[in-house]
């Protein structure tokens, strides 16, 4: 059985800004009416008796809610600029989707899971590759080095790995690490540098471990697209179908006024690019696809498709 970590990514930042002695008081009240409303998003995705299709456009839709009422009512209605302006460094609306994808890591979306033995899904820190340093180290003191490599979520097995010399000298090199088979990282606004840190990440994941699937995931392109296939990333899935609003209209958001004047225009920009079931079904698609239900690869199998 897979094990699915969920962390309170978000709900944790909401908790850390009502003690922050920096919030300012006029946001006191709509901070407290925020960890409500995040409980109550919570609880609806942990009861959900929904299956499949269904299950998906019922989280989807939760999100986009909840994820409206932090962006809009919370931070860009706020009668001061502290929550616009430290948005980014208290981490209040970019931790909500790390919060919310590991409950699409479920079994009712992607049977194949059930396959799945001793597994875990979350942020990892995930094998990258074993170096060996010089003849003269021991093994347990630099002879050998694991790297690893953080993931913001990722489907992995665990694993221990012991080195010892042949002959014994009683030297050993001892080390428990994850292997990622699925890889997915997620950012708010993707640019051209984002995207080539993610591409020698997936480089480095898929040159240790060839058969990975990486996806990188985010809510706005902030970027010209760049093909793929010449990178070792898998897919980019923009989750609004959107790029992120001009330089030109973000530059008066910073202060009260600036915000109220452009309320509407923002509101509806935010509503008119909801984060996609469209966008959600294709990543469920690769995870499906890489953790099918039924793998019945035998050789008559294979031989009566005909191909492999």
């Amino acid at each position: 059985m897979m094990k699915v970590e969920k962390i309170k990514a978000h709900g944790s930042k909401l908790e850390a800004l009502l003690t922050n002695s920096k919030l300012p008081k006029e946001d006191l009240h709509n901070v407290r009416c925020a960890i409500d409303n995040y409980q109550e998003w919570i609880d609806k995705l942990n009861n959900s008796d929904k299956n499949g299709d269904d299950l998906l456009i019922y989280m989807v839709d939760s999100l986009n809610i909840y994820k409206n009422s932090i962006d809009i009512d919370l931070i860009f209605k706020s009668e001061s600029d502290f929550l616009y302006r430290q948005n980014g460094q208290l981490k209040l609306s970019n931790s909500i989707l790390e919060e919310f994808l590991p409950y699409l890591f479920d079994e009712r979306l992607i049977p194949g899971f059930s396959n799945i033995k001793n597994a875990v899904c979350g942020p990892q820190s995930s094998f990258s590759g074993l170096s060996f340093g010089s003849p003269l180290l021991k093994l347990s003191q630099g002879g050998v080095f694991l790297k690893k490599k953080d993931q913001d979520f990722s489907v992995a097995k665990k694993h221990t790995i012991t080195i010892k010399d042949n002959p014994t000298s009683g030297d050993i090199f001892s080390a428990n690490f994850c292997v990622s088979h699925f890889a997915t990282e997620i950012k708010t606004n993707l640019d051209k540098t984002m995207f080539q840190e993610a591409s020698q990440t997936a480089n480095e994941l898929k040159s240790a471990v060839p058969g990975a699937r990486y996806l990188l995931l985010c809510e706005y392109l902030d970027m010209t697209p760049i093909t793929t296939k010449l990178t070792s990333i898998d897919e980019v899935i923009v989750l609004r179908k959107a790029k992120r609003l001009s330089s030109n209209i973000r530059k008066d958001f910073s202060s009260v006024k600036g915000r109220k004047n452009y309320l509407e225009h923002y509101s509806e920009f935010i509503k008119s690019h909801p984060l996609s079931i469209d966008s959600f079904r294709r990543f469920i698609h690769h995870l499906n696809d890489c953790f099918p239900a039924d793998n019945n690869e035998t050789d008559d199998t294979i031989i009566n498709r005909g191909y492999f």
